[in-house]
């Protein structure tokens, strides 16, 4: 059974996150995205032929938004190097489906080249990995430990004012007991 694999149904069930890009900026045009990307960002294939920044802007009521700039950033390295570009966790947010809203997201993305054999950019493929929970667990961890410490500098102070208040009495009642 010598048959050649179905390549694009591998992609399109491949578990990873994967979105097909053109090398044309400032578009980078969305060619193909497999059924895990549709799921996570909560799209269908209606954004295949369509910009990428068109498809998922920055959240215009966050002020401190980066993920559309870190993310042209990252893909036009890979067209300057044509080698992968893996970028930091990025908060980026993703517009809720029914049109409310953006939705808080943090992904790891890795934008790699597809290359001719004359070493042209064909495609690039941007994968991202959704580590939203893992952040925000983190962040509730962090939220705790400040809250754990703070309380436990509270209590080192109220540990100190008892103690200088039971030194207090005792000087008193030595006194009285003097009288």
């Amino acid at each position: 059974m010598n048959k050649r694999p179905d390549f694009e149904k591998i992609f399109d069930w491949a578990p990873g996150i994967f979105l097909i890009l053109l090398p044309d900026p400032p578009k980078f045009t969305i060619i193909a995205a497999n059924k895990a990307r549709l799921q996570a960002t909560m799209s269908s294939d209606s954004q295949i032929g369509k910009g990428l920044f068109d498809m998922f802007p920055d959240d215009p009521n966050d002020p401190n938004a980066t993920g559309v700039e870190n993310l042209r950033h990252s893909l036009l390295r890979v067209l300057k190097t044509a080698k992968s570009d893996t970028m930091a966790v990025q908060k980026y947010d993703i517009p809720k489906p029914d049109g409310s809203g953006f939705e808080e997201r943090y992904w790891s993305p890795v934008n790699t080249p597809v290359l001719d054999s004359n070493g042209k950019i064909l495609y690039i493929i941007h994968e991202v990995e959704d580590v939203t929970d893992y952040i925000l667990l983190k962040q509730t961890g962090d939220d705790q430990l400040k809250l754990t410490q703070e309380l436990e500098e509270k209590v080192k102070i109220a540990e100190r004012e008892v103690y200088q208040r039971a030194q207090e009495i005792q000087k008193a009642n030595l006194k009285l007991q003097t009288a």
